[in-house]
C-alpha cells in the first residue's frame, strides 16, 4: 500500500511538497479547483478561501489551461521532481459539470468537456479521477472544539437550517457557478431521477477511462443523509456503492472509499464494507480518516480516537491485498502556529506505523 497526500490548488509549490514528503507520503492527490470547507484545508491556518456560502468556499473556475496535457504533464514532472507520484485528481470544476448534475441544457457540450478532461488525465499518465455526483455537496457541519485536549473539529449535532435550507439557482455543490442566475431556486428531484443522472454520466465516460486508462473513483456523500437542502443523495448507504459500480460493470468506474463518511452512515459494519469492495478490485484509493457517532450526530476525531480500530483496517486490506493508497483526511486542528499541518504529520505518522506492522 502507498501514502498519499492531498493538494489543493494553492499548495501545488515545494514547501508544501516537502512537507508531505518529511510526513512519509509516496504518492499525491490534487484538487485543481481551490474549495474549501471552514476547519478543512483552508490556507493551512483555518482560513477558507474564496466567497464562503454555508462553510463552503470557491475561488472560481480553473483557466482550462490547467487541465491540458502540457499543464498535467509539467505538474506531474514537479511532483515527481520533489520525490511524489501524481496518482489522482480529485473532483471536476463546477464550471465544468454542473449542466451534467443538474440536467440542463449544457449538459451535451460538458460532456464533451469532461470526457477531454479525462483523455488529458490519462495522457498525462494520471491513473485515478475522484469526483462527487451531488447536487447539495457538503453542508450542515458545525465545529466543535471536542478533539482530544480541545481540538477544533467538525461535524453534525441534528438536522438545522442550513441542511434543509434549499440550493439557489446557480449553485451547485455550495459552490455559485453563475452569479447572474435568475432568482430563485434549484427545483426539487427525487432519488430516481439523480441516479438517472449519474447513470447517464457513467455510460458516457467509462468508455472514456477505460480508453485512456484512468479509474473514475465515485465519493459517498457527505454527510450521509437522504436528503441535504431538499435535494436527493446518491451513496447514503454502503449498499448503494454496489448500485453504483452495477451500472457499468468496469474496474474502471470505481471508487473514492471515504472511511469517515461510510463509518457515520446508519447501516453497516465499516471492516464488512471494507472487506466487500475491496475483495472486488473497485477500491481506487482510500480516504484513511475516524469518526465518532452517526448522521446526524456525528464528530470528526483524530485518527486513533474514533470509532473505527484503524489497524483492523489496515489488516483487512493487507488480507485483502489491497495495493492501492491511502490518504489522510478532515485532520483536528491542533493547539499550534500550524494547526492543519500538525494534524495531518500526526496522521501520516500513524498511518505509516501502521503499514509497517507485520
Amino acid at each position: 500500500m502507498k501514502i498519499g497526500f492531498g493538494f489543493y490548488k494553492h499548495m501545488l509549490n515545494r514547501e508544501q511538497y516537502d512537507f508531505a514528503v518529511q510526513c512519509g507520503a509516496t504518492h499525491a492527490v490534487v484538487h485543481l479547483v481551490d474549495y474549501f470547507y471552514q476547519g478543512d484545508q483552508g490556507d493551512g491556518n483555518n482560513q477558507p478561501i474564496g466567497n464562503v456560502e454555508l462553510g463552503w468556499g470557491y475561488a472560481g473556475g480553473t483557466p482550462q489551461a490547467d487541465w491540458s496535457v502540457e499543464s498535467l504533464k509539467a505538474l506531474k514532472a514537479e511532483l515527481n521532481d520533489a520525490g511524489l507520484e501524481f496518482e489522482a485528481i480529485e473532483n471536476f470544476d463546477p464550471a465544468d459539470w454542473h449542466d451534467i448534475l443538474l440536467d440542463g441544457p449544457k449538459k451535451e457540450t460538458q460532456l464533451k468537456r469532461v470526457k477531454q478532461i479525462i483523455r488529458n488525465v490519462g495522457e498525462a499518465g494520471i491513473p485515478v479521477f475522484g469526483y462527487n455526483f451531488s447536487l447539495a455537496g457538503v453542508s450542515g457541519r458545525h465545529t466543535f472544539e471536542n478533539g482530544r485536549g480541545g481540538a477544533e473539529t467538525v461535524g453534525m449535532r441534528g438536522i438545522d437550517e442550513v441542511n434543509t435550507t434549499p440550493v439557489p439557482n446557480g449553485m451547485i455543490w455550495n459552490m455559485i457557478y453563475d452569479s447572474n442566475a435568475p432568482e430563485g431556486i434549484q427545483p426539487e428531484i427525487d432519488h430516481d431521477e439523480l441516479w438517472r443522472r449519474l447513470e447517464g454520466f457513467l455510460k458516457a465516460l467509462v468508455p472514456v477511462a477505460e480508453e485512456a486508462g484512468v479509474r473514475l473513483a465515485a465519493h459517498p456523500d457527505d454527510p450521509p443523509l437522504d436528503y441535504v437542502r431538499g435535494q436527493p443523495r446518491l451513496v447514503y448507504q454502503p449498499d448503494m456503492y454496489q448500485r453504483l459500480l452495477d451500472i457499468v460493470p468496469s474496474r474502471n468506474n470505481a471508487l473514492e472509499f471515504c472511511l469517515g463518511t461510510l463509518s457515520e452512515m446508519t447501516e453497516g459494519d465499516i471492516y464488512e464494507v471494507c472487506e466487500r469492495y475491496v475483495k472486488q478490485d473497485r477500491v481506487a484509493y482510500i480516504h484513511f480518516r475516524n469518526v465518532r457517532g452517526k448522521v446526524p450526530n456525528y464528530e470528526e476525531t483524530f485518527i486513533d480516537e474514533g470509532q473505527i480500530d484503524m489497524r483492523r483496517i489496515v489488516r483487512v486490506l493487507k488480507e485483502n491485498h489491497f495495493e492501492g493508497m491511502l490518504i489522510p483526511d478532515h485532520t483536528p486542528q491542533m493547539s499550534c502556529p500550524g494547526p492543519w499541518h500538525a494534524g495531518m504529520a500526526f496522521a501520516m505518522g500513524y498511518m505509516k506505523a501502521l503499514l509497517a506492522e507485520d
